[in-house]
């Protein structure tokens, strides 16, 4: 498979069938699929940014990103939280997940964006520009995170770094709030 044969677009609801389907067969279970479903129908988590790719007329990959807030900072800044990546296992490890990522962050600072967090695997979310112990640079997770996966809570600035950026408790989209979708 050619990467420059998936096409990256926006998922509508007339594609939700095909993202529920891509997220039970990429994590062989339900429970990513029933949180990309509360988080599509939660209101707190708006505008969010659904990304699918499509290889051949086939959906293989799908990337949510929701709104999320800093606490303590009036206004928040504008932050995001990517949750979950998925892609179809006949089709990982060939470049369908770093497709996604950068055209959700496109899309993001098309929007303004200014930081995106991941609670994710700490060996390949750097390789997408992700800096792992968020919580040590100022951005605590909704839910405490073991020390041992402190590295897995990462984060990415969209616009230059600066020192006076607002730090604050991150404080995600009410359908993500829940301790345990924040264990790694």
């Amino acid at each position: 498979m050619n990467l420059n044969d998936v096409h990256v677009r926006k998922a509508t609801s007339d594609d939700f069938s095909d993202v529920m389907n891509v997220e039970r067969l990429a994590f062989g279970e339900e429970d990513e699929a029933r949180l990309v479903k509360d988080l599509l129908a939660d209101a707190s988590a708006e505008p969010f940014v659904s990304l699918l790719a499509c290889y051949q007329g086939e959906a293989i990959g799908h990337i949510l990103f929701t709104k999320a807030l800093l606490e303590g900072s009036a206004p928040s800044p504008s932050v995001y939280i990517l949750a979950p990546l998925a892609i179809k296992p006949a089709y990982q490890k060939q470049g369908i997940g770093g497709l996604l990522i950068r055209e959700g962050r496109r899309i993001l600072k098309e929007m303004g964006v200014e930081l995106v967090f991941v609670l994710g695997h700490k060996e390949y979310y750097p390789r997408h520009g992700f800096k792992g112990k968020a919580e040590e640079a100022g951005y605590p997770p909704p839910y405490p995170i073991e020390s041992i996966y402190a590295d897995c809570w990462m984060y990415q600035f969209l616009i230059p770094e600066t020192k006076d950026f607002p730090k604050g408790k991150v404080k995600c989209a009410e359908a993500l709030d829940k301790p345990e979708y924040w264990r790694e």
